[in-house]
């Protein structure tokens, strides 16, 4: 059976991983992954995530399945995380939330429950945006389709274009938002802009099916949720893919939620059946390690203050290289073209270079990004400031003169 399988290409970010590490350049930068670093390069285990660990591991008795929704203390905690305030405006009986295998699963279950709505859901993504949006909603049999959001070679949001585009969509379009920390540009909208989307998706009577992956990472759990919480209050329906990799670094524990928003409770009710039916079809039952981690740091008022000062220290780095790159390519290149890393948020931002200046960075100066021009702020170490910076001048020189 299998000889009839033709090899497919390698993933692109699993790829360049492979490369950088055969790499044995003694000078090179990895700015492809999309996971934190701290200073030492490392990816850290918060403290307060390893508190948490002994506690939950000296209290365990049992490896038993907890439930199909996941853990019923971290779904909670999870949805007054997200929603803040207006989870108590909204009311109970129309939210439901689950507990999925990381933001991908969150995402990949929310996609096959609208594709039970309807067999015609269509989806509106950004564009550009993350991979595997693509994968994971094109997967499930929706149709997919793009909005105007970024002009990479401007690097400035293309908001009213968006507005254009989304003003045309039909009554029970899906429009795939990212609520802070845009991946792969970085580019959020300002809250002015958040509340003229919420009109139009008010209006048009669209579906907004939000990705929160990075909150905390932006400007604080608060303001990173400002746009997301803005739509909940004015929708009668909503889906928002939640992810807790970054946020409390436990990425290998595959720790995600879906939150859902029904126009009324027996919607709600009738909705939640249907994505535990589809959940029991992909993973059945969902890790609860990392649940259990969260949701001791979220019920543990010490503990939750030591997760707010680690998610700081770790947002307040990422601040700290978009300023330092940025101050350093204004050195190599003599302009400010590269000013707008400061205003951006999150861990990603495009060069808006072309491919093959990606592929003689990679090949001559050993540093790696995305060949859409993604690099990752978080890889970057304050000492390889100005040599990357440097690297990146003399590329965009040769290929402007040639």
């Amino acid at each position: 059976m299998f000889e009839h399988l033709h090899l497919l290409n390698e993933d692109t970010i699993l790829g360049l991983m492979a490369q950088y590490r055969a790499d044995p350049a003694a000078r090179k930068v990895d700015l492809g992954v999309g996971v934190f670093r701290d200073l030492s390069g490392n990816t850290p285990i918060l403290d307060c995530v390893r508190e948490a660990e002994r506690m939950v591991l000296a209290e365990q008795t049992t490896k038993s399945y907890v439930a199909a929704a996941g853990r019923a203390e971290f779904n909670e905690a999870a949805v007054d995380l997200v929603l803040g305030s207006a989870r108590s405006a909204i009311g109970p009986a129309r939210l439901r939330v689950v507990q999925a295998p990381g933001g991908c699963g969150a995402l990949r279950v929310g996609a096959e429950l609208l594709r039970a709505a309807s067999s015609t859901t269509r989806v509106l993504v950004s564009d550009p945006t993350w991979g595997n949006h693509l994968p994971l909603l094109g997967g499930a049999g929706l149709r997919l389709e793009t909005y105007p959001y970024y002009d990479v070679a401007a690097h400035r949001l293309r908001f009213a274009a968006m507005l254009e585009r989304l003003d045309l969509a039909a009554p029970g379009d899906v429009v795939l938002l990212h609520a802070c920390c845009h991946n792969p540009t970085g580019a959020d909208l300002a809250p002015a802009e958040w509340r003229e989307l919420t009109e139009v998706l008010v209006r048009r009577r669209l579906l907004p099916f939000v990705d929160l992956a990075y909150q905390g990472f932006g400007d604080g759990l608060d303001a990173d949720a400002f746009g997301l919480r803005h739509v909940a209050a004015a929708v009668p329906e909503l889906l928002i893919a939640v992810s807790f990799s970054k946020n409390l670094g436990i990425y290998r524990e595959r720790l995600g939620a879906l939150i859902l928003l029904a126009e009324s409770g027996a919607a709600a009710t009738a909705a939640h059946s249907h994505v535990l039916q589809i959940a029991r079809g992909i993973y059945s039952m969902p890790p609860d390690h990392g649940a259990a981690i969260a949701a001791r740091i979220f019920a543990d008022a010490r503990l939750q203050n030591q997760w707010h000062a680690e998610l700081t220290v770790m947002r307040e780095r990422l601040h700290a290289m978009r300023k330092l790159l940025s101050e350093a390519l204004r050195r190599a290149t003599g302009t400010r073209e590269f000013d707008f890393l400061v205003d951006q948020r999150g861990m990603f931002s495009q060069l808006g270079c072309s491919k093959a200046a990606v592929a003689r960075l990679r090949e001559e100066h050993h540093i790696y990004m995305l060949s859409n021009s993604r690099m990752n702020l978080a890889g970057l170490m304050p000492a390889d400031a100005g040599f990357v910076a440097g690297s990146i001048a003399a590329v965009l020189g040769a290929e402007r003169a040639a």
